[in-house]
């Protein structure tokens, strides 16, 4: 506790909102896994299972839109209290008997979650840009990366936790175990977490959560073709191609995409290392287009493979691990560029709708892996993946360069 005191003021924030961020995360990532594993025991099918998360994504579309707005008017400390006091009420709506959990109230959970997910996830993105100086944007990279890769990491964690649970508490009790520790860390938030962080000194009118930034515009295209390309064959296609095709049990399933999860959470992390921090460099819009363009042709490479009749388990884990290093490269290098980017006085406006893109690429991705799967086979839905990564290098030409300032 001493150590923690004679942090600086913006450090211990930051742990504050790291923190509240991992504990979401982590009950996130385990509801997911419970909901497919729960719902899997029930006898449904796979593509019925995904679609449990359809309002999940069209939420989180909405609730990036609004919320940065609301980011903005309110404060992020208000919009990540009340993203994790919904994440308690979406859990808790899962605690009812068994006969009630039709899937439309299992659909407005998830809705629910939905919500709650991008709030948390916007107020925590938007306050790294007010707790580090302006000048000073290798420290920002470094403490974005940080953020996201290890929110990623966990939320692979989550999918293990999840499966755990199950097995120990059943479905109920461990959506509410999850629920009473959630409850306490939103309350701990409530004390801790900065008043007015991230309030906007003129208060935006609503007409404000469309960007007005061409930088923001366009990075904002590129992400949401960056996530379509990763969810039209990770979501639906390529757990559904493990059990059918290679006849894995949905623990080995679970079991890969946790792992998958986990190591491009690591990668994420060690990005500002990857991509030249360490030799001084903060990278631009031509990091951004020359990351992507490295990406744009492996998974083409992987449908190729499997079209040849090579070894399929090879050709298929080992190429979508290659995919995760490089897929997390260029995650973390849009984190970093949306925060550089966006401005400080009402920075959530700028994340928010940053990140509903973000949530509109997901969307897209999911409803595609599905469908395209279902019609075609997961070989189309790795060609769809590399069109879209090739449609998001290309609309990273128009990124800005700029000269790095470092910390």
């Amino acid at each position: 506790m001493q150590a923690i005191a004679l942090l600086s003021p913006e450090v211990r924030q930051y742990l504050v909102v790291t923190g509240n961020y991992w504990a979401f995360t982590l009950t996130d990532g385990a509801l997911r896994m419970l909901v497919v594993l729960h719902f899997h025991q029930l006898g449904y099918l796979p593509l019925q299972i995904a679609m449990l998360f359809v309002f999940y994504e069209i939420f989180g579309v909405i609730t990036n839109l609004v919320g940065g707005w609301l980011g903005a008017r309110l404060g992020l400390n208000r919009t990540m209290n009340i993203g994790l006091a919904l994440q308690v009420v979406a859990l808790l709506m899962l605690t009812v008997p068994s006969v009630w959990l039709a899937v439309p109230w299992v659909m407005a959970a998830q809705a629910m979650s939905g919500i709650a997910k991008d709030l948390n996830k916007m107020s925590a993105k938007s306050s790294i840009k007010l707790l580090v100086p302006s000048a000073a944007q290798g420290t920002l990279y470094k403490w974005v990366a940080l953020l996201t890769g290890s929110k990623n990491a966990l939320k692979g964690v989550g999918f293990f936790l999840g499966g755990v649970l199950l097995v120990w508490l059943g479905f109920r009790g461990a959506v509410l175990a999850m629920a009473v520790v959630l409850a306490l860390v939103w309350i701990s938030s409530l004390v801790l977490l900065k008043k007015d962080l991230g309030r906007a000194k003129a208060k935006p009118k609503f007409k404000d959560i469309l960007s007005k930034s061409r930088a923001i515009n366009v990075l904002s295209a590129a992400r949401m073709f960056l996530f379509g390309a990763r969810d039209v064959w990770f979501v639906v296609a390529l757990p559904v191609y493990l059990a059918s095709t290679f006849g894995w049990d949905h623990w080995r399933v679970g079991g890969f995409l946790a792992a998958w999860v986990i190591g491009y959470g690591i990668v994420q992390s060690f990005a500002p290392l990857i991509t030249g921090k360490a030799r001084g460099h903060v990278p631009d819009g031509r990091a951004a287009l020359v990351w992507a363009l490295l990406l744009a042709g492996l998974p083409a490479a992987i449908a190729l493979g499997l079209g040849a009749e090579l070894p399929a388990q090879w050709v298929l884990l080992g190429g979508l691990m290659l995919f995760g290093v490089l897929f997390a490269v260029n995650s973390s290098l849009h984190s970093y560029l949306i925060v550089s980017y966006a401005k400080e006085d009402g920075v959530s406006l700028d994340v928010g709708f940053y990140y509903m893109s973000n949530a509109m690429g997901r969307l897209i991705g999911t409803v595609l892996s599905g469908w395209v799967f279902q019609a075609y086979g997961l070989e189309a839905c790795l060609w769809v993946s590399s069109v879209f990564v090739l449609l998001a290098a290309l609309i990273s030409i128009a990124l800005p360069r700029h000269v790095p300032v470092e910390s």
